[in-house]
């Protein structure tokens, strides 16, 4: 029988289970939704599916480079005991590998690995370890030359911080300093043209509205704002902010006496943007005893 895209997204939302595992569960079943059910309890999948609840904000990112391209892939895990474990260390190496041949995060997702979809690998992996696991993010830079760097690393090529640097010109040891910094100051951009206008905008009328509050005259407050905006620029933009390594030139004036230019950035932290559940210990047995 044909199967549905609402009896699909109907046993994703009592399961948990991915949408391909919950097609191929309904199909094995004639669309019989327990029958589906018990058949992704069967296969592991649903019990994977009941931690896919808990907060996943530890983990690791690994970082591949070859051909002018570079990737950094972040797996995460809900502890940081199971970012020391090298058969996840292992998997999250051959995910960045993977990467390097895939659009986006959803072709890696369906990337083949030792006979079966990334995203098989990843529920196989939640269901051995017993931890909620997600293959969250995908970042790529493209350039003449990339350099990686990861920062407090596991093992090679991975750790919490993957950094990766684009250089038009042949690098000749520049390229890592320059990633070691964006590592340390996480840029928001690589220059002023690439900001996001709605961050200039905020930051102009805080500016402004704290000039304001000194009574100086509207003219006065208008050559403040070019002043203050331009020292805003050096601050949060790559090129434009002062070198970790030399602080008397900027990562650009450092580039250039290289002889390389920077093109492109990207810096990925592990559980970056994800809200962690902070509860005390005593909470936590009050919690336990609740349901009990």
């Amino acid at each position: 029988m044909a199967i549905t895209a609402s009896q699909v997204k109907e046993l994703r939302d009592s399961t948990g289970a991915g949408m391909m595992d919950a097609k191929k569960a309904l199909t094995e079943t004639d669309g019989n939704m327990e029958a589906a059910v018990d058949w992704l309890r069967t296969k592991g999948l649903a019990k994977a599916a009941k931690k896919a609840g808990r907060v996943a904000a530890e983990g690791l990112v690994g970082v591949a480079v070859r051909d002018g391209q570079g990737v950094a892939v972040e797996v995460n895990s809900e502890t940081d005991f199971v970012a020391k474990n090298p058969d996840f260390q292992s998997m999250v190496a051959a995910f960045a590998e993977k990467a390097l041949d895939a659009a986006d995060v959803d072709a890696l997702k369906a990337a083949q690995h030792l006979g079966k979809s990334v995203e098989e690998a990843l529920t196989e992996a939640i269901t051995v370890i017993g931890e909620n696991l997600s293959l969250r993010r995908l970042v790529r830079v493209e350039g003449e030359t990339v350099v990686s760097y990861v920062h407090n690393a596991a093992t090679a090529g991975m750790g919490k911080i993957g950094v990766l640097v684009a250089l038009k010109g042949k690098d000749n040891g520049i390229g890592k300093q320059i990633a070691m910094h964006v590592a340390a100051t996480s840029p928001a951009s690589l220059s002023e043209a690439d900001l996001d206008p709605a961050l200039i905008e905020r930051e102009k009328h805080v500016l402004t509205e704290q000039a304001r509050e000194s009574g100086k005259p509207e003219a006065v407050i208008e050559k403040m704002i070019v002043g203050r905006m331009a020292k805003f620029f050096e601050e949060v933009t790559l090129l434009g902010q002062k070198f970790v390594v030399n602080p008397d030139v900027t990562v650009a004036q450092a580039a250039k006496d290289a002889g390389v230019e920077v093109t492109g950035f990207a810096r990925v932290a592990v559980g970056e943007g994800i809200e962690k559940r902070n509860e005390d210990f005593a909470a936590e047995v009050a919690k336990t005893l609740q349901g009990n």
